[in-house]
């Protein structure tokens, strides 16, 4: 996934001709809190939030004048993995992200709410596409085998009983999101669906050595 499958293509700006008094009516309108100010090529040349408004009384005043310069913006670029704008969030406390492409131009914004959505987005996936997409990574692998293989990881793990079409049931009626919580946190998920796939191949391996 990339930073442009993530950002708001409609988002607020200003330009550095705009005055306070444009960029408060803005954000009534649109009720928004920040918004980049771009040159006449659409091109970064400060940042303006609520904070920067507050107080000012000559709403004649240029943007210009009350906005951050560009230096301290943190900004991300379209084709860059989503997961850079991630941490940048996180490293830099920042509500709002602006976007650009090659050229430089601000072309979108990536917000907290884009980030939470898509989030949410992936916690509903089915953790059954998961599987599905797991035995086509392993080639010859049937489904009957990589429910096989996961009801032994299941027991190894677990010490619970389960028969492979009691794992296929389960896994039918689970979310990734709920399958998370109940595995104990993301990294014990994927390390049993490692774990999965490496007794499939092997008992498959045992089974060509039989024949």
């Amino acid at each position: 996934m990339k930073v442009k499958d993530l950002m708001d293509k409609n988002f607020v700006k200003l330009y550095i001709d705009d005055k306070v008094e444009d960029a408060i009516n803005l954000f009534k309108k649109k009720k928004r809190f920040t918004a980049p100010v771009l040159d006449k090529e659409d091109k970064l040349a400060g940042w303006v939030t609520t904070l920067e408004l507050l107080g000012i009384t000559d709403f004649d005043k240029p943007i210009t004048e009350v906005m951050r310069d560009k230096s301290e913006v943190i900004v991300v670029y379209e084709d860059e993995e989503a997961r850079e704008v991630v941490l940048k969030f996180v490293k830099y406390k920042v509500v709002a992200i602006p976007v650009l492409n090659k050229e430089g131009r601000v072309v979108g914004m990536v917000r907290h709410c884009d980030i939470v959505r898509t989030l949410a987005k992936l916690y509903e996936v089915p953790v059954y596409k998961i599987y599905k997409s797991l035995q086509k990574y392993l080639g010859d692998i049937t489904w009957e085998e990589l429910m096989e293989a996961a009801a032994i990881v299941t027991k190894k793990m677990t010490g619970g009983e389960i028969t492979p079409k009691e794992y296929e049931e389960r896994i039918k009626k689970t979310t990734f999101g709920k399958a998370i919580w109940s595995c104990g946190g993301l990294e014990k998920f994927f390390i049993g669906l490692i774990e999965i796939g490496k007794v499939a191949l092997a008992r498959k391996v045992a089974k060509r050595r039989k024949t």
